[in-house]
């Protein structure tokens, strides 16, 4: 009897590709940017509502921006206003 071994399944992350939207963060394989992301989920914004306007974000693509986001700016990340003038 032969036992066949499953890869693990890959897991989303948030990539910085100069060639990809000017180098700014996004889901791998994607172009969504991980700073869109956590602007929906700063605003409230359910994972269905996410999924719906970016239907090429992978099943755990939302928690690879929220790992990034923790990385990036801190566990209080969610309440965090970003200052629009430094853009």
């Amino acid at each position: 009897m032969s036992v066949l071994r499953q890869a693990p399944p890959i897991q989303a992350e948030v990539t910085s590709d100069p060639s990809i939207m000017s180098g700014d963060p996004v889901v791998k394989g994607t172009r969504v940017p991980a700073e869109t992301i956590v602007a929906y989920l700063r605003g409230g914004h359910s994972a269905h509502e996410i999924f719906e306007d970016y239907p090429s974000l992978p099943i755990d693509g939302i928690d690879a921006v929220i790992r990034w986001a923790e990385a990036t700016y801190g566990p209080g990340w969610k309440s965090i206003v970003p200052n629009p003038a430094a853009h």
